[in-house]
């Protein structure tokens, strides 16, 4: 006894040493959930020096605490959520004279939906470039990675917003001009013959073209991800080179091959089972828009055309249908790569907050638990940037990118919406600043 309480005493001076003397942020006793699948760990005191974690150590050896502190008794830390699949909302299309024509505020209310609802990081994967706000952090949003335009084949999905290469050498010099004046920081190429659901076939994108262009980023330093939507593809994207895939497999049950080479392989794809629910969601429930997450994302009159127009649309289209049949069908593809050991990161194909934390439930009514959910929210989304080394998990050195939940999201996933504070590069985000479009909010938690 006498030698464990010494050996105590003596962790806890080196803590104490070791705890910086300008830290801006000491949050104590609080249960840390790091993100990577590790058990939570109770009892917890976590450092924030600058932009980044400082440490994370048992509050019973971190000794006195530097900085502001924060009482995290009762609360639970996890690392802010990522969403690797949207399309920022306020691209409005072009003047007769080529002129862009952005609405600004659209994309702020947009991002500002999601650094409320705890996603500190979105990844923009098709967008007109004028439309990739603020990537450079000039207002409080997430942080924003950026595909900019996509890369497609003429006629094939997507190049009504893509840049059109048809001959690689021919067209490389389209590629060096996207490099240089987009400076994406993930490339998205589409490879989708389409013909399924209520969609007729188009032209595909010829093998041999994907690989070449995948292989022209990789050169130059650019991760890719690849639009795919059956097993045939994403296998020959897989063998093409890319470095993820845009989504699951939809258009069928995958086969046990597929499952096991997605485990190998460790591809990591953005799961969007969102985007194909949300249109029966709507006709069949469309009361889900009064719930307190929509209501402060998303304004009065836009959630009553919402409701009105916009449902009586998608209820009349045959899409609407067809995807309510096949989700069920994805969520169980996703939920057998995920038990094989592949690597699922959360996207959305959508444009905000509420949306990625429909994500999660749909992800746990697919058979996956809250801690798998959560890890695919997190750690998995940066392995998905190829940036697990820098951000996505509650580990020293890490960028300290967190949200301080008041109840246990590992009983259950919607407690990740019952958020105090969440904090991005080390500062907490004052919500009653963001430009949320239903309206101002107080803040939530005044440090």
């Amino acid at each position: 006894m006498i030698r464990q309480a010494a050996l105590l005493a003596a962790a806890a001076l080196l803590a104490l040493a070791a705890a910086p003397a300008d830290a801006a942020w000491t949050i104590e006793h609080v249960t840390v959930i790091d993100g990577t699948g590790a058990a939570a760990r109770p009892d917890m005191t976590v450092v924030v020096d600058g932009e980044r974690i400082a440490r994370v150590v048992p509050t019973a050896i971190a000794g006195p605490a530097a900085g502001k502190v924060i009482d995290g008794r009762g609360k639970y830390l996890i690392p802010g959520m990522m969403d690797v699949h949207i399309h920022l909302a306020g691209w409005k299309g072009k003047k007769p004279d080529g002129t862009p024509i952005v609405d600004h505020a659209v994309a702020e209310a947009a991002l500002a939906s999601y650094i409320y609802d705890g996603f500190t990081t979105v990844v923009d994967v098709g967008n007109q470039p004028e439309n990739s706000l603020e990537r450079a952090g000039k207002i409080q949003s997430p942080r924003i990675f950026a595909t900019g335009n996509l890369i497609t084949y003429p006629g094939s999905h997507g190049d009504a917003m893509a840049i059109r290469i048809s001959d690689f050498e021919k067209d490389k010099a389209l590629l060096d001009k996207h490099i240089a004046e987009q400076q994406p920081d993930i490339v998205k190429l589409t490879y989708d013959e389409e013909g399924w659901g209520a969609r007729p076939m188009i032209t595909l994108m010829p093998e041999p073209l994907l690989h070449q262009i995948i292989q022209y980023y990789n050169e130059h330093g650019i991760r890719t991800t690849v639009h795919v939507s059956n097993e045939r593809r994403s296998i020959e994207a897989i063998y093409a080179g890319t470095d993820t895939l845009a989504h699951p497999v939809i258009q069928g049950p995958v086969s046990d091959s597929f499952v096991k080479l997605m485990a190998a392989k460790k591809t990591p794809f953005a799961t969007t089972l969102t985007i194909g629910e949300n249109y029966s969601r709507l006709v069949e429930h469309p009361e889900f828009l009064d719930t307190p997450d929509y209501v402060t994302s998303f304004s009065a009159a836009d959630r009553e055309e919402m409701k009105t127009k916009l449902r009586e649309t998608w209820k009349a289209r045959p899409w609407t249908w067809w995807m309510k049949i096949m989700t069920p069908i994805c969520e169980e593809n996703v939920r057998k790569i995920v038990a094989a050991g592949g690597v699922a990161a959360l996207g959305t194909d959508q444009s905000s907050g509420p949306a990625a934390h429909r994500e999660m439930e749909l992800l746990v009514q697919a058979g996956l638990t809250p801690a798998q959910v959560i890890k695919i929210a997190t750690h998995n989304g940066a392995v998905f940037l190829g940036k697990a080394d820098d951000m996505g998990s509650v580990e020293e050195g890490k960028l300290a990118d967190l949200v301080l939940l008041t109840a246990d999201p590992l009983k259950d996933i919607d407690n990740t919406r019952a958020i105090a504070l969440v904090m991005k590069n080390g500062q907490p985000i004052d919500e009653s600043a963001l430009p949320l479009a239903g309206g101002p909010v107080k803040r939530r938690l005044a440090p």
